[in-house]
């Protein structure tokens, strides 16, 4: 987002506050900033909003904008600040917010019309320059986004720089909409999320299920070709192993509560432990537990471990289709883009100092083949760096040096648009994502490969080099799905549920006109079911039409017709989901054929 936007974004941010408060005097504020996508502010208020008052508070935003109303910057030392803060009524929520101000830090308030608010800013001169916006959805957001804290009504909204942009990212929503993979998939019995089981855990149902295991297939394809060993890790860990790699307790607030065992559990009972002096007994490490394991990581050094290794063996490349599990706060769960239980494309790669750049490179193109295979061929390049002043990351600063210099060195090969993102990096090393666009120009954050030196100096690893001596081994991480369950979601949106034939979990229906010509239909049935075709047999009462539309509102990709034609000719009338239109009439040993071609292409048809 350019300087330009986001100041346009927060001020309408500020404006949106501004027409609530003349509405609803009695709201309190909370924080309104300007995201990638547009802008929200968050309100206390008793009175819960409506749809209505949506657009009144849209109408009144536009009065205000037509006022032309002056952004005025106004720096003031902390007392004063505080008293602003309190006799505009707002002190609920903006006194904490002051308090986040660091010590010495410059202190801005912005003032437009009656509105004054706490806000390092930036913002436009005058309100006339916001001349596209919209406000688009209310939602419930926790405070500080804790779920522990209150719950708040958030007002989301867009703007633009011009009316045109505007309309276009409309548009976008509605198409997104029509393409929402919750909507999509339980239309199309792709999966289900219940309460009983539990939100954010990912219910594959059988179509589901074809869905996932193509891809895996599909990347054990390339796996295999890249020489990778598939291995397999259990569910949970000792806390030891996640206190070694650091991810416990780093990642606390991301992970679940530990499993402690049953003595351990029954002698804190007996000594009436507080929940805190229970947390500080299990992250000391007084008492050993274990951890659903939110990485595979450990595993897979420990694998690597358990065997001696010489240079000549490397690099080691081990893969697994492995579960993690992350607690999510159910704010932020999305069907199946955010969840609390994921299956990984994980691998991790052990290799030599001088063997990096090839290792790095081998999983950039295996990330490649995977964009284009599913077509989307428009993608930019994230590296995530470490932050210096930060204490987060482990490891020596020479290392870091290293690490990432291979992964900028492997950006630049890449020969597409990339960007530097300070503080982003893994805690253990630097990383490259994948910020893919969608058909209709959403960005995802799909593959990623990092680049580790500091695991393998934790967890001690080393192989024998040509002196034999010991030496240590540099580890790659790398992910091209990042989740199957992330994954799939996107693509649902992608191809909204059209998938090309190799993934669609129905590839091939038979339409049939008349039961005099179901003999010949289950000949054709068979033959597709013997060649591996995932097919169905639609030979109901209903008019040619209905069941056509009933297929393509199934997302079949392929029908074959059969009429007393056909069958005499030993062929089918052949349609495709994609053209809506009949191909002509082929043999059917000929139809088979193209299909079990287009399926073992991968083709992607050009207007997917």
């Amino acid at each position: 987002m350019n300087e330009e936007l986001l100041k346009i974004r927060h001020s309408a941010s500020h404006v949106l506050a501004t027409a609530v408060l003349r509405l609803f005097p009695n709201a309190k504020l909370d924080i309104g900033p300007a995201t990638e996508t547009g802008f929200y502010y968050d309100f206390d208020l008793d009175h819960k909003f409506t749809a209505e008052d949506l657009a009144a508070i849209e109408a009144e935003m536009k009065k205000i904008i037509a006022e032309n109303q002056r952004f005025e910057r106004i720096e003031v030392d902390r007392p004063t600040a505080a008293k602003m803060i309190e006799e505009s009524g707002q002190a609920k929520f903006k006194l904490g917010r002051l308090a986040d101000v660091p010590e010495g830090e410059k202190i801005t308030m912005y003032r437009n019309g009656e509105f004054c608010d706490l806000c390092a800013g930036p913002h436009v001169d005058y309100t006339k320059r916001i001349k596209a916006f919209k406000l688009l959805s209310i939602a419930g957001a926790y405070h500080r986004g804790n779920e522990n804290n209150q719950q708040l009504q958030r007002i989301y909204g867009t703007a633009f720089a011009s009316k045109e942009e505007l309309e276009q990212y409309l548009k976008q929503i509605e198409e997104a909409k029509l393409r929402d993979h919750r909507k999509l998939g339980k239309e199309m019995g792709l999966f289900t999320i219940v309460d009983r089981v539990g939100q954010g855990l990912i219910l594959w149902k059988p179509k589901g299920a074809i869905v996932r295991q193509s891809l895996q297939d599909f990347i054990l394809e390339l796996l295999r070709a890249q020489g990778y060993q598939q291995v397999f890790t259990p569910h949970i860990g000792k806390l030891g192993l996640f206190r070694t790699s650091g991810h416990f307790p780093y990642y606390k607030e991301s992970q679940f509560v530990p499993i402690v065992e049953r003595e351990d559990m029954a002698k804190m009972a007996k000594e009436n432990l507080n929940v805190s002096q229970f947390e500080e007994k299990v992250e000391s490490g007084d008492v050993e537990g274990f951890l659903l394991k939110p990485m595979n990581c450990p595993f897979h050094v420990e694998i690597y471990k358990s065997d001696p290794h010489s240079y000549r063996e490397l690099p080691v490349r081990l893969a697994e289709f492995g579960n993690v599990y992350r607690w999510e706060q159910s704010g932020e769960l999305n069907g199946m883009t955010r969840v609390r239980g994921f299956t990984q494309d994980d691998a991790h790669i052990f290799c030599t100092p001088e063997q990096l750049d090839d290792e790095i490179q081998g999983c950039l193109d295996l990330v490649k083949s995977v964009f284009e295979t599913i077509g989307m061929r428009d993608y930019r390049v994230r590296i995530s760096l470490r932050d210096p002043a930060s204490d987060k990351y482990v490891g020596s600063e020479e290392n870091w040096e290293k690490s990432e210099a291979a992964i900028r060195k492997a950006a630049r090969s890449l020969g597409v648009e990339f960007s530097e993102e300070i503080g982003e990096a893994a805690f253990y090393g630097p990383k490259i994502d994948f910020v893919v666009k969608d058909v209709i120009g959403r960005e995802w954050q799909l593959g990623t490969v990092q680049v580790d030196y500091n695991l393998p100096e934790r967890f001690d690893l080393s192989y024998i080099g040509a002196d034999n001596k010991p030496h240590r081994p540099i580890m790659i991480h790398r992910a091209p799905f990042g989740s199957l369950e992330r994954f799939t979601g996107v693509l649902i949106e992608h191809f909204g549920g059209n998938f090309p034939t190799w993934l669609a979990p129905e590839q091939v229906r038979i339409l049939t006109l008349n039961d005099e010509v179901i003999p010949f239909a289950d000949e054709v049935f068979a033959k597709l079911k013997k060649a591996g075709v995932r097919v169905s047999m639609d030979a109901g009462a209903e008019k040619l039409g209905a069941k056509i539309r009933k297929a393509e509102t199934e997302r079949v990709p392929h029908m074959f017709v059969i009429g007393k034609k056909e069958a005499a000719e030993n062929a089918v009338s052949v349609r495709s989901r994609i053209r809506k239109e009949f191909e002509g009439s082929k043999s059917a040993d000929e139809a088979i054929s193209l299909i079990l071609s287009d399926i073992a292409s991968r083709h992607l048809p050009d207007n997917y």
